[in-house]
Formats: C-alpha cells, sequence, structure tokens
C-alpha cells in the first residue's frame, strides 16, 4: 500500500482567522512524521484535517478506501462509568487479549501502575490521559495520528513509547503523524517533519534535529536573497542618482553578512562565569542534606539522602511518577521537616518555584500584563547584562499588542512564559521549575532555553523532557527507591537503572560473550587476538570511565570560589573524555572485525 491518506488545495478558515490556505500533501505508507509550529498556527487542526474529523472550507481531504486511522486527541471521549479495562480492551475476555504479547506491553508500559478495576470517573487527569493512549495502541491501525501522546508520561514511559513505535509496523507499514513539543522523541520516532506556518505546510527530511539544521540553511539562503535583490536595488538607485546633489544626499545601505555557521557558535553557558557570579549572590553555601529520610506512614518516600546543592549547581532531578520529586524538593526549601537526618539552608538562599499548575497567576486574572510588568520597575542581571521587564518580554516571544490582554485570557504557553518572567523579575538565587515546558511550542522552549543559559544562580529542574533536561542542566540525578543518585550518563544511565530496578530485562550477553560465537573468514590466532584486544579495550574503558566520574566527583565538591583549581579538573574531565572516546572507536573497530 503507498498513498494512505492526504488533502488538496485544502483551506480552513476560523471566525478569526485563516488557518490554512491551499495546502496539499499526502501520507504514505511508512511514513513517519513529526508536526511542529507555534501554538495557534493549527498542528491539531492539521490531524482533524486529515482523520476526516474536520472538512475544510476549500479543497477536499482524500483516503484510500479501507484505510483505518486512530487518533489521539488532546481530550478523551471515555465514558466514566467504565472500567481501566473495559476502556482499554472492551468486552473482550481476558484469555483473548492476555494472549497478545504486544497488547500486554502496552499495557505494562503505560498504565501498569493503575488498577485495572478502577473506574475511569476516580482517575486522575493524568491516568486517564494514558489509558486512552493505551486503549488507542492496542487497536490495530493503518495510520496513527497523536496529538501530544508524551504529556503525563514520565520519562521511562516516553522511552518505552518511543521504542514500541519504533517496533510497531514494519519498514514501509503503517503511518505515524505526532504533534509534540517533545524534541527527543521527535528524534527518536520521526523520520520526516511538518512544520505547520503562516497557513502552508513546509516539510523537511530528518528528525528535530535534521529540520533545526534546514531551517538554519533555510534563513541563510534567504538572507542572501534578500541581498542580491538589494544590490540590484543599490546598482538602480545609483543610476537615478548621477546628478551631483543626488550623490551628496545618497543614502549610504549597510547589509550584515550571513550568519556564520554552527561550527562558529560560541558554548551555550560560560559555567565558569555563571558560577562565579553564584557564588557572588549566595556565598559557599546554598543547600546540604545530611542523612535525610522523610516517611508519610509506613511509605519511606526518601532514604538517607546525602546531597549537597552548591552554587551555580544546574540539576534536573528524574524520577518516576509518584517516586517522590515533589517531597524531595519541599524538603530542600524547608517546607517539610525531614523524620531523621537535617537540612541546613545557606543564609543568603533565596528560592523560587514556577509550579506546574501557575498558582503564582491566579491572584492576577484581570489585570493586564502591562500592568503586572508596570509594577517591577528595576532591571535583571542576565547573560552579564542588565535586562528590563520589556526586554525579557520580547525575549519570551511577547509582542506589543499583547501587553493589553488580560492575564486570565492568556494561553497555557503564555501564562508559563509570564510566570517565569515575573520569577526572575523577583531575583531569587535558587530557581526550582517543575515542568516548565508544559503548553509551551518548541520555538518558545528554545527562547526559554536561552533565557536559562544566562542565569547566574542555582537551578533545580523537574521535567519529563529529556531534550529539555539535558540541554538546561550539567548535572542530573535520579529519585529511585527513596535515595538521589547521580548520573553520570545522564538519563540513558537512568534508564538503565529503571530497567534493572524493576527486573524488566532479563540480562544480555557482555560484548566478549558475544564474540565466542566464531566469525566467519577469521583464523584461530586472528579470533584471539581480537577477543583479547576487545576484552583490553572493556576494561581500560570502565577505568576511564571511572576516572572521569571521580573527576566529577571531586569538580561537584571542589571550593566553588577556587576557579583555578575548577579550571584544571575541568581539564582533567576533558582530557579523559577524549581518551574514553579513542577506546570506544577501537572497541566498536574490534567488535564490528569480529561480527563480520
Amino acid at each position: 500500500m503507498g498513498f494512505l491518506l492526504g488533502c488538496e488545495k485544502a483551506g480552513i478558515d476560523f471566525p478569526s482567522k485563516a488557518v490554512f490556505d491551499e495546502v496539499s500533501l499526502g501520507v504514505d505508507a511508512g511514513d513517519r512524521i513529526g508536526i511542529v509550529g507555534r501554538n495557534g498556527d493549527g498542528k491539531s487542526t492539521l490531524l482533524l484535517l486529515l482523520a476526516g474529523e474536520l472538512q475544510p472550507d476549500r479543497g477536499r481531504a482524500i483516503r484510500t478506501n479501507g484505510v483505518t486511522v486512530g487518533v489521539l486527541g488532546q481530550a478523551d471521549k471515555l465514558n466514566d462509568a467504565d472500567t481501566v479495562g473495559r476502556a482499554i480492551v472492551g468486552d473482550a475476555p481476558e484469555y483473548e487479549w492476555a494472549a497478545n504479547a504486544q497488547t500486554r506491553a502496552i499495557i505494562a508500559g503505560i498504565v501498569g501502575d493503575i488498577p485495572w478495576d478502577a473506574t475511569i470517573g476516580t482517575l486522575s487527569g493524568g491516568q486517564r490521559r494514558r489509558v486512552d493512549l493505551a486503549r488507542l495502541l492496542v487497536g490495530d491501525w493503518d495510520v496513527l495520528m497523536l496529538d501530544e501522546p508524551t504529556n503525563h508520561l514520565d520519562v521511562r514511559a516516553i522511552n518505552w513509547l518511543a521504542q514500541h513505535l519504533k517496533g510497531r509496523w514494519r519498514d514501509g507499514q503503517g503511518a505515524l503523524l505526532v504533534v509534540t513539543h517533545d524534541r527527543w522523541f521527535l528524534d527518536e520516532v520521526c523520520a520526516t517533519m511538518w512544520e505547520v506556518h503562516d497557513r502552508r505546510i513546509e516539510p523537511f527530511e530528518g528528525g528535530f534535529s535534521a529540520y533545526i539544521m534546514q531551517r538554519v540553511e533555510r534563513d541563510r539562503v534567504a538572507r542572501v536573497t534578500e541581498e542580491r535583490r538589494q544590490n540590484k536595488l543599490r546598482r538602480e538607485l545609483a543610476w537615478l542618482s548621477r546628478g551631483a546633489q543626488a550623490r551628496s544626499t545618497k543614502q549610504k545601505f549597510r547589509i550584515k553578512a550571513a550568519q556564520e555557521l554552527i561550527a562558529d557558535v560560541p558554548p551555550l553557558r560560560n559555567e565558569l562565569e555563571l558560577k562565579r557570579m553564584a557564588v557572588t549572590r549566595l556565598g559557599k553555601q546554598v543547600v546540604d542534606l545530611k542523612n535525610v529520610s522523610m516517611s508519610f506512614g509506613e511509605n519511606d518516600v526518601l532514604r538517607d539522602v546525602e546531597w549537597l546543592i552548591g552554587p551555580g549547581d544546574r540539576i534536573g532531578i528524574v524520577g518516576e511518577n509518584g517516586a517522590g520529586k515533589t517531597t524531595l524538593l519541599n524538603v530542600v526549601q524547608g517546607k517539610l521537616r525531614p523524620t531523621r537526618g537535617y537540612v541546613k539552608i545557606g543564609k543568603t538562599v533565596k528560592f523560587a518555584v514556577l509550579s506546574q499548575h501557575l498558582d503564582e497567576l491566579n491572584a492576577m486574572g484581570d489585570d493586564r500584563i502591562r500592568q503586572v510588568v508596570g509594577r517591577f520597575g528595576h532591571a535583571v542581571m542576565l547573560d552579564g547584562r542588565d535586562q528590563t521587564p520589556k526586554q525579557l518580554l520580547e525575549r519570551l516571544g511577547f509582542t506589543s499588542a499583547d501587553m493589553n490582554e488580560p492575564v486570565k485570557d492568556l494561553s497555557g504557553g503564555q501564562k508559563r512564559r509570564l510566570a517565569l518572567m515575573l520569577i526572575l523579575l523577583e531575583e531569587p538565587n535558587v530557581l526550582i521549575l517543575d515542568e516548565p515546558g508544559n503548553d509551551l511550542d518548541v520555538d518558545m522552549l528554545a527562547a526559554v532555553e536561552d533565557l536559562l543559559d544566562g542565569w547566574p544562580g542555582t537551578l533545580l529542574l523537574v521535567t519529563h523532557d529529556r531534550y529539555l533536561m539535558e540541554r538546561v542542566t550539567d548535572n542530573q540525578y535520579a529519585l529511585i527507591g527513596g535515595h538521589v543518585r547521580h548520573l553520570p550518563g545522564g538519563i540513558d544511565e537512568y534508564l538503565k537503572l529503571v530497567e534493572e530496578s524493576a527486573g524488566e530485562k532479563a540480562p544480555a550477553r557482555t560484548t566478549s560473550e558475544k564474540a565466542a560465537v566464531p566469525a566467519a573468514g577469521l583464523s584461530n590466532q586472528e579470533l584471539r587476538a581480537l577477543k583479547k584486544t576487545l576484552q583490553s579495550t572493556e576494561r581500560k574503558m570502565s577505568t576511564m570511565q571511572q576516572r572521569i566520574d571521580d573527576a566529577e566527583q571531586r569538580l561537584h565538591e571542589a571550593d566553588p570560589t577556587d576557579f583555578v583549581a575548577l579550571g584544571d579538573i575541568q581539564h582533567e574531565i576533558d582530557d579523559y573524555k577524549a581518551q574514553l572516546e579513542e577506546l570506544e572507536l577501537t572497541w566498536l573497530e574490534t567488535s564490528e572485525a569480529l561480527s563480520e
């Protein structure tokens, strides 16, 4: 099966604006498409159009006969009186659906922690969302359309969903369209991107990273084209300006050079400078947790936590839903007194929290943005320079036309950006962000990340958005079984730890064990030499990784005011990582030689 569905010269008009105009596109079997664009530009509308749930005002939608389409919308249509089991598998008997390995895997991966006999009306919004996703995935569809499927999923579940979608169909079969702001997810599952903007759809080959590269190139080409047009105008102006008087008053054109490529872009953050500024604002001590445990009845949420949070630290906190991340943050702030142990908070620490539900904006509902911002007459320090409230608003995507909008009428993304700006204007030195990426499109996420890059303080970030966490923070920690564990290997290391602790994955054979299978075309002597090299390289890689971990721990524990020592340790880490990369290359070449 080739063509599955699409539209021809489709136009859609809403009372307030035109959404699409003359849009023609198609979805073929094997397509894996990610859809991005600014909030309000029509991403969800596009899914409804292609699914046949919304008819175009002009043009037509097309679908090949017999093609089945499954849609995960932003709101579910579940029956409150149904049980979780009935909502997912219907009236099918247990022996029937339980015999299907894929169905069992979907239930375990998405709703394994939700009681099977619970009624839908008793579930939280996040639980309902996961039940609806599981209901859709157990179905047999030619095309899946998913609108923000990672909402309410933790990092482990997001990773599971990505692997499921990658293996759901064979190559060249089925089709996937996904609207999401989760950039890691887009890179992982999508082979094509559609950008929705200015009433049209623009395709890009590759995942999210490739899409960003092509956007940069597109902008560069547009600037070159504009420069050529300006050159033609200058020549015409010169011809018109031959007279002496005209030459004396002729305007001077200054056309900027094209933007340099990514290879010349400086590092995202000057870590040493930000740490120096953080020490100036905070002193040497921020928060120390010593042997901290926290229990609610018989439920031990935190167990013997030893954690030192220093000035300028940029920390990501990851853990499954219900693991106790909110409890940990409340203990760090001193809002909760631990059952055992103690928390020492520095005298100069000033916390600020951006909550998931934006409670801080509730009292401002009828106020207009200009009134809210007008209460702050001072600038704040970002990127090493003072930034006024108006400049911050512009960086976060607000325009002059937005200034008269009441806070209550703002979109979810606008409210989140406004709340972040107001928090920064309060000049905290410890910033706690709980899912700051909710309701933001990818361009606004990039703007928030750029803003945080220049913020000189201690940052604690809780998010299930893997891309955001790895982009904004320098160190990640996992909350597993009540213990806080450093993740030198980032989110990949966390996923392995979760699998090990849950016993989800049987022990895999080591590379050395795999190498025991004879490789074709090699003599016994060559085979023994390659095995020896492989085993030796693995030992060296393990030793080098341990050196990196030890050096990173020393960097974390070092005096934050001793910038010479910090720089020496960082150089040491960089050298170790370079050696590790060479060892990994040797390991890969040897492994490939054994497998040939």
